[in-house]
C-alpha cells in the first residue's frame, strides 16, 4: 500500500502530514511526501533551498520511526494538484492525503481549486485535513 501526502510548511500541510503518518502505520503502508511548487520567478534559490531544508527536516524526522518513506520537491511548473494526481497514479497510491485551510464565507462557495481538483480527479481515495 502507498500513501501520498500534499505538504507545505503550514498548519494545514503539518495537519496532513502527521495524519498521513498515523494512517502509514496504521496501514503498514509507504509514505510519499510531496511538496510542489509551480517554480518561476517567485520560486528563485532562496525559496529553493528554504523549500530543500524543510524537506531534509521532515525526511530527518520520520525517516527513523520506521516509515518506509519517500520525500520529493517537485517544481515542474505544475499545479499542486496535478503533482499529486500524477504521482498518485504512477506510485499506484491506495490513499491522498491533503491539508485544507479556512475559507472566507465567499471561498467557501468554491472549496479551492486544488483541493477541489485532488478530490474530483483522484485515482484512489482522498483524506482531506484541517489544520
Amino acid at each position: 500500500m502507498t500513501i501520498v501526502v500534499g505538504f507545505v510548511p503550514t498548519k494545514e500541510g503539518r495537519a496532513a502530514l502527521a495524519r498521513s503518518v498515523e494512517e502509514a502505520r496504521m496501514r503498514r503502508s509507504r509514505l510519499v511526501v510531496i511538496h510542489s511548487n509551480r517554480g518561476g520567478r517567485d520560486f528563485d534559490d532562496e525559496s529553493s533551498q528554504a523549500a530543500e531544508a524543510e524537506l531534509q527536516r521532515v525526511s530527518d524526522e520520520l525517516g527513523g520511526d520506521g516509515l518506509e518513506l519517500e520525500v520529493r520537491q517537485l517544481v515542474r511548473g505544475n499545479e499542486p494538484a496535478e503533482d499529486l494526481i500524477s504521482v498518485a497514479n504512477e506510485m499506484d497510491a491506495d490513499l491522498i492525503v491533503i491539508g485544507l485551510r479556512r475559507r472566507t464565507p465567499v471561498g467557501k462557495l468554491i472549496l479551492g481549486s486544488n483541493a477541489q481538483r485532488i478530490l474530483l480527479d483522484a485515482p484512489c481515495a482522498v483524506l482531506a485535513v484541517k489544520g
